[in-house]
């Protein structure tokens, strides 16, 4: 049986600034990495968060049919929200608990939209751990930011 992977990354220099994000995806049969794909975009003036929710929404924005998948990111924000926070959100019409509206609110909404469509299992790993796949991950964001900041050839 074919299992599906997405390692997700952003990456911002400055906070706001210029950032990326980078997926790597895996389709693995029998532990063994089968086939791999890449995805790395950015933008001039954002946040980290941001990028962090954009790498997780190109994820699962690429695959063309609902599948069964496997997201592991390492931002914190990105795996609460889309597994605790986002409930309550949608149940106050996007407010936080404190009532003020959610940041980055189209983003979640995106990310609610494009998760509707698969069974995803969502996992945290910590960051510049050493874990290969999330340093490619962090690698494509970091590459993904590189046309857009300062000084940067066109």
């Amino acid at each position: 049986m074919v299992e599906l992977f997405a390692y997700t990354d952003g990456a911002c220099s400055g906070n706001p600034g210029p950032g990326g994000w980078g997926v790597l995806l895996q389709a693995r049969e029998d532990g063994k990495v089968v086939k791999t794909r890449e995805l790395m975009g950015g933008e001039a003036m954002t946040t980290n968060n941001r990028m962090e929710l954009l790498a997780a929404i190109s994820a699962l924005e690429a695959l063309k049919r609902g599948t069964v998948i496997t997201v592991i990111t390492d931002s914190a924000y990105v795996k609460n929200g889309v597994t605790e926070w986002i409930h309550g959100w949608k149940r106050k019409n996007w407010r936080t608990a404190g009532g003020s509206p959610v940041k980055n609110v189209e983003l979640w909404q995106r990310l609610d939209e494009a998760q509707a469509r698969h069974r995803v299992e969502w996992q945290w790993i910590k960051g510049h751990a050493g874990h290969p796949e999330n340093e490619r991950a962090d690698e494509l964001a970091r590459t993904g930011m590189a046309p857009f900041k300062p000084g940067a050839v066109a």
